[in-house]
C-alpha cells in the first residue's frame, strides 16, 4: 500500500510539475531532463544540490507561480542566484523536498543618479551593478568580487571594502520587493510591513524571495588601494605587525591581513602561480599622500610587490583576487572578538610556512568602525536613515575566512587544516557568526544570538511561512 502511495503521489506531482512548466515564462527541469546538472549547480561546484525540480524564472510572476505551486503539493521553493553560499542549503539532502528557484537570468540594475539609489533584479551581481554605477561616479557597499549575487549578499548583511566606513551593506537598503509563502507579491520598508523589513536586512532569505531591492549609493569618485606582498616565511612578522598597524586606523581604512597558496596555474600572473605568500590587502578613503602616510608602517618592512595606488571603487572588484568563476571550495568563517600577538601567532601556526597547511587562503578582516552595532545605530539616527534591520553589525573586531580546493584525494587534509585553523584561534572567538560566511549548518542562536533578536525573526517567519514553504542556508528555525 506504501509503495502504491508513493507512486500515485509521484504521478500527482509529476503532472503538477508540467503544469507549472506550460505556464512558466522560463523553464522547469527535473532529473533526467538535458541540462538538470547545469541548472542544480551551485558557484561552489562542491556542492551537490539534489532538489526535486529545477525552476529557471524568468519573470516576477514565474516566482509567485512557483511558490504557489510548491505550496499547494507541500513542497519547499528555495531561492537562489549564484549559490555562493549553498553548502548548509544543500547538507543532509536539503533539497530532497524543494524546488530550486535560480534567478540568476533576472539581472536588471537601474541606478537613480540624483536620488543615489539603485534598484536591482534578483539575480543581479555585483559586476552588473558596479558597471552601471560607475558612469554616475557613485559607489555600492559591493562584495570582493563581480559574481557575488547582490541579493544574497545584501540579506545577509554585506560586508564590504567600505565597511568600517559605511558599515553593513543591509544597513542601507531602502526598500525590498519579495513574493511571500502565500504566493503574494510585497513591497516593503520602513512605513510597509516594518517587522518584515526589519527582518530581511540581515536576517537572510528564510522569509521571502526577493525580487528586486533597493538602496543606497555613495558619491566616491577614488578611492587609495592595492596589495603588499611578501614570502610566506615573513607571516608572523607581517601579520603582527598588521594587526597593530589596524589598532591605529580610522574607519577610512579597511584592510585583510592573508596568507596564499597559489597553484602552479598558467592563467595566474607569474609572480603568483606556485607561490605562497603573506599580503595585505587595504583600501583607503583619503589622499594619496594621507594614505602613504598611514601606510608607512607596513611599507617599512619592505614588501616585494606593493600595488597601492589611487583607483576607482570599480577596481575593487579585482583587489582580493577571487577566482573569476565558479570553482570547488571547501572553506568557513570565525568572528574574533579580539587579536592580540597571540591569536596572531595561533594563525601563523595554523596556516603558516611550517603548518602543513593545504588551504589556498586563510584570511584575517578587520573589521569595527561602523561595523560595531551601537555605531551603526547612531549612524542611522544622525543620517536620518531607518534604524539597522535583524543584524546591525557585529559585536567583533576581524573576520576570518579560510578555503581550499577539494582536489581527489585530498579533502581529508583539507578537512584538517581548516579545522586545526579554527581550533587554534577558537580562544577568541566571537559569540556570534556572520551568515555569509558561515558555510556549514550552525544553529540560528549562533548567527543572531540570544538578545531577543532570534524569537523576533521567528516570529515573524511563523506571521508569513507558518508552513516553512521558503528555504534558506540558514534558517531562523534552526
Amino acid at each position: 500500500m506504501n509503495t502504491l502511495v508513493s507512486e500515485t503521489e509521484a504521478f500527482s506531482l509529476r503532472e503538477a510539475f508540467a503544469m507549472l512548466e506550460e505556464r512558466l515564462d522560463g523553464r522547469l527541469l527535473i532529473p533526467g531532463d538535458d541540462g538538470w546538472d547545469d541548472a542544480r549547480q551551485a558557484w561552489n561546484l562542491a556542492v551537490d544540490q539534489r532538489p526535486a525540480a529545477v525552476v529557471v524564472a524568468a519573470s516576477v510572476a514565474d516566482i509567485a507561480r512557483t511558490v504557489r505551486m510548491a505550496r499547494a503539493y507541500g513542497l519547499a521553493v528555495a531561492p537562489q542566484a549564484t549559490g555562493h553560499n549553498a553548502g548548509p542549503l544543500a547538507q543532509d539532502g536539503g533539497l530532497a523536498d524543494a524546488i530550486l528557484l535560480r534567478t540568476h537570468e533576472l539581472r536588471g540594475v537601474e541606478v537613480r543618479p540624483n536620488q543615489r539609489i539603485a534598484r536591482v533584479e534578483p539575480g543581479a551581481q555585483w559586476g552588473d551593478v558596479v558597471a552601471a554605477t560607475a558612469p554616475h561616479g557613485l559607489a555600492a557597499l559591493a562584495g570582493s568580487s563581480h559574481d557575488v549575487g547582490v541579493v544574497g549578499y545584501t540579506l545577509g548583511g554585506g560586508v564590504s571594502w567600505l565597511a568600517r566606513s559605511h558599515g553593513l551593506a543591509a544597513n542601507h537598503v531602502v526598500a525590498v520587493e519579495l513574493v511571500t509563502a502565500d504566493g503574494a507579491f510585497r513591497r516593503v520598508d520602513a512605513e510597509h510591513d516594518a517587522e518584515l523589513f526589519w527582518a530581511v536586512r540581515g536576517g537572510g532569505g528564510d522569509f521571502g524571495i526577493v525580487t528586486a531591492i533597493e538602496f543606497e549609493l555613495f558619491p566616491i569618485a577614488q578611492v587609495v588601494a592595492g596589495t603588499l606582498f611578501w614570502p610566506i616565511e615573513r607571516a608572523g612578522e607581517v601579520l603582527e605587525a598588521w594587526a597593530d598597524w589596524t589598532a591605529t586606523l580610522p574607519d577610512t581604512v579597511t584592510s585583510v591581513g592573508r596568507v596564499l597558496r597559489f597553484p602552479p596555474m598558467p592563467e595566474l600572473p607569474p609572480f603568483l602561480s606556485g607561490r605562497s605568500l603573506v599580503v595585505v590587502e587595504a583600501v583607503f578613503q583619503e589622499s594619496p599622500e594621507r594614505a602613504d602616510e598611514l601606510l608607512a608602517p607596513l611599507r617599512a618592512l619592505g614588501p616585494a610587490i606593493d600595488t597601492v595606488h589611487p583607483q576607482a571603487p570599480a577596481e575593487l572588484l579585482q583587489l582580493h583576487m577571487d577566482p573569476p568563476a565558479p570553482v570547488p571550495g571547501h572553506g568557513d568563517g570565525m568572528l574574533l572578538a579580539s587579536l592580540p600577538g597571540a591569536a596572531v601567532r595561533a594563525f601563523v601556526a595554523a596556516v603558516g610556512s611550517d603548518s602543513g597547511s593545504t588551504l589556498l587562503s586563510a584570511e584575517i578582516r578587520h573589521v569595527g568602525g561602523a561595523l560595531e552595532p551601537d555605531a551603526a545605530v547612531a549612524a542611522a539616527q544622525a543620517e536620518g536613515r531607518p534604524l539597522p534591520g535583524a543584524v546591525s553589525g557585529f559585536d567583533a573586531q576581524y573576520l576570518v575566512y579560510g578555503v581550499g580546493i577539494p582536489v581527489p584525494g585530498a579533502m581529508e587534509g583539507l578537512v584538517a587544516s581548516l579545522g586545526r585553523l579554527f581550533s587554534q584561534i577558537e580562544p577568541w572567538r566571537a559569540p556570534v557568526e556572520y551568515l555569509n560566511f558561515a558555510e556549514r549548518a550552525v544553529p540560528a542562536s549562533r548567527i543572531f544570538g540570544d538578545d531577543g533578536r532570534l524569537a523576533r525573526l521567528r516570529a515573524v517567519k511563523q506571521a508569513v511561512d507558518p508552513t516553512g514553504v521558503i528555504r534558506s542556508n540558514h534558517p531562523v528555525r534552526r
